[in-house]
Formats: structure tokens, C-alpha cells, sequence
């Protein structure tokens, strides 16, 4: 398989090849075998079944996959953001030394904002309409103890500055913004405390291109300058093929793929990753048809017999059909593939 040509990467004044990290040594963030259920009618819905995960300090890691393959689910998971129907139903997420899952929610508090926070799909939706910028950042602010209002009012000022926005917005209602300024808003908002962490859900979906490039390589910048990490969830392979260090690549709760970003364009390994990439178009490199992935997701509820992605598999055999693969480590890599595993085919690997 030849994956189509991403976009050239930006220039080293537009995003720095490397964030400066923030602690020596030992991962950010360790998500250890960590399952989410949806529970209905039809009995439990596995959307994250038994993922790990480390991410190191300054890493961008991308998730990636169709939707409903527990993107989402997964990082609301990280930051215990989950709601009813959803739950953790195994695993643990260790941040700063502790287990989020066990944390109480005055516990959680001190944690959100100051050393790990969250961008919001649609910041017209996760803004508050009716309250300015300034309140906003001030409400969140004083939630953390920090009630001095020359230290609040310069905060405000310092992190607009950083993402691009003139501090006279700090006057400003959400609906008074273009898209692309309501999201800096947000990732302002998160870097009001200097985290160590940043959860990414979406944040370019509602932007077009030229605002979606604008506002990752800022993203880049900053991460370089302040040396927080980051988790990317997104459809757009593009801005994966571009800013992130790591993709992880998830199909029916699981991780099936797992790579730094380079070697996964220049050959994915699992036969979901590679649909992936055939679905992708460019506007780079030899003309080539887009191929797609045929079927839909599995019901989540009712999961096929062996691995996941056999019934829509171009490459599924008896055994695929019958047994579940597990998560193979091949250096640097990660997949999970019969193919991989002994007695696979050997012509599988790229």
C-alpha cells in the first residue's frame, strides 16, 4: 500500500520541531488498562475497552478513528469528565502521582486547570454565552483561590496575548468572536494556570482550513515555549500527519494501532490504519483513488466474535474470525493484528 502524501509540514518558525520539556524524567500521564461502559437496555457498551497509554512531558499525541470508536469517551475518561450513562469500569488514570478514577470531586478540583486541562469540541457551546471573557477567566480563577483582581485582570491580558488576541476582547461575549478566536479563548482559558497537561477534543472541527492551520501552529508554539503535553483528538489526519509526535489509532474501544506519526503515514501497519489513510485525500504526490473502509462500526454492545474489525477486513482469515488478537510490541510500534502475532502472514508487514 502506497498512503497518500501529507501536507508538507510547517516551517521551524512556525512550529519549533520540539517542546521544551517540563520535568526530567517519567511520563506525564500513565492510563493503564482503563475500560468505559454506556450502559442501556441493550446491557453494557464497552466504548474503551482495557487502553494504555503514556505520554511523556512535551509529547503531542494524536487519537485517532471513525466516529463512535471511543475518541471522546477516552480522553472524558482521562479527565473524569464522564457522565451517566458512562462509567469507569476498570484501570486507572495516574496524573502527578495520583489515580484519577479514585479521586474525590474536591480532589479533582485542584487538579483541573492547574495541572491538566481541557479544550472543548465547540467553544461556542463551552463558553458561557451570556458572560464576558473577562468573567469567565476570573470565574476560573477564583475557583482556584486566586482572587486579587490586579492579578487576575493581568493573567487574563498575559494569556490572550499568548494565543494571538488583543486583551481589549477581555470585554467581549462569546457571540461578538469568529470561530477561530472563540477557540484561542478556550486554549487561553487552559493555560490560565500553566498546566502540565492539555486535553484536546476536536478543537478544529468547526474551523476551515486556513483558521485550523492558524490556530495548531500557535498550539505548537506554545507548546514549545511553555512545554505542556498534549492529547489531539481529531478526524483530520492532516493536522496528525503535521503537529503531532504519536498517533494512536482506536477501532471499537480499543487501540489497535499505536506509532510515532512519521512511520504510521510512511506505513501503517494494521488494516484499519491503512483504511484510514486510503480514505484521506491530498492535494500532494501521484493522483490515487480513495479507497474508504467498507461497512460500519461494530454495535458496541454487540461486538463480533474474534477481532473487531474482521467483518470489514480485507485481509480477515478464519483465525481472525474466531480469536482476539492482543496488542503486539514491534520496537517503537504497536498493533494489534494476528498478522503480527505467530503463525500470521509475514507478506503483512510493510
Amino acid at each position: 500500500m502506497s498512503p497518500q502524501a501529507p501536507l508538507p509540514p510547517p516551517s521551524a518558525a512556525e512550529a519549533p520541531d520540539v517542546a521544551a520539556p517540563r520535568t526530567a524524567s517519567g511520563p506525564v500521564l500513565s492510563v493503564q488498562d482503563l475500560s468505559v461502559s454506556y450502559w442501556g437496555g441493550a446491557g453494557p457498551a464497552r466504548a474503551v475497552d482495557q487502553v494504555n497509554l503514556e505520554l511523556a512531558p512535551g509529547e503531542f499525541v494524536a487519537v485517532v478513528g471513525e466516529s463512535g470508536c471511543g475518541k471522546s469517551t477516552l480522553l472524558f475518561s482521562i479527565a473524569k469528565l464522564l457522565t451517566p450513562p458512562a462509567e469507569v469500569t476498570g484501570g486507572q488514570v495516574v496524573f502527578g502521582g495520583q489515580n484519577m478514577v479514585a479521586m474525590t470531586d474536591k480532589q479533582l478540583r485542584a487538579v483541573r486547570w492547574r495541572g491538566m486541562s481541557v479544550v472543548m469540541q465547540s467553544a461556542m457551546n463551552a463558553l458561557n454565552p451570556v458572560a464576558s471573557v473577562r468573567a469567565q477567566f476570573a470565574d476560573a480563577m477564583k475557583a482556584h483561590g486566586e482572587r486579587r483582581k490586579d492579578v487576575v485582570l493581568a493573567r487574563s491580558e498575559e494569556v490572550l496575548r499568548m494565543v494571538g488576541i488583543d486583551p481589549v476582547h477581555l470585554s467581549s461575549y462569546p457571540h461578538q468572536l469568529s470561530g477561530g478566536m472563540r477557540q484561542r479563548v478556550m486554549i487561553a482559558m487552559a493555560l490560565l494556570f500553566s498546566p502540565e497537561l492539555i486535553l484536546m477534543d476536536e478543537p478544529t472541527s468547526a474551523l476551515d482550513v486556513v483558521a485550523q492551520r492558524s490556530l495548531m501552529v500557535q498550539v505548537k508554539q506554545l507548546q514549545a515555549q511553555l512545554g505542556f503535553a498534549i492529547i489531539f483528538v481529531t478526524h483530520d489526519m492532516s493536522l496528525v500527519s503535521h503537529f503531532s509526535d504519536r498517533v494512536v489509532v482506536m477501532y471499537a474501544g480499543q487501540v489497535v494501532e499505536q506509532s510515532p506519526t512519521r512511520p504510521l503515514f510512511d506505513g501503517p501497519m494494521h488494516p484499519y490504519a491503512q483504511g484510514l489513510l486510503e480514505a484521506f485525500p491530498s492535494v500532494y504526490g501521484p493522483r490515487v483513488p480513495l479507497l474508504g473502509i467498507p461497512g460500519n462500526p461494530p454495535d458496541l454492545a454487540q461486538l463480533p466474535q474474534g477481532c473487531n474489525f474482521n467483518p470489514r477486513c480485507p485481509r480477515a482469515t478464519d483465525r481472525c474470525r474466531a480469536e482476539s488478537p492482543r496488542l503486539v510490541e514491534l520496537g517503537d510500534r504497536r498493533v494489534r493484528c494476528l498478522l503480527y502475532e505467530p503463525g500470521g502472514t509475514d507478506g503483512a508487514k510493510p
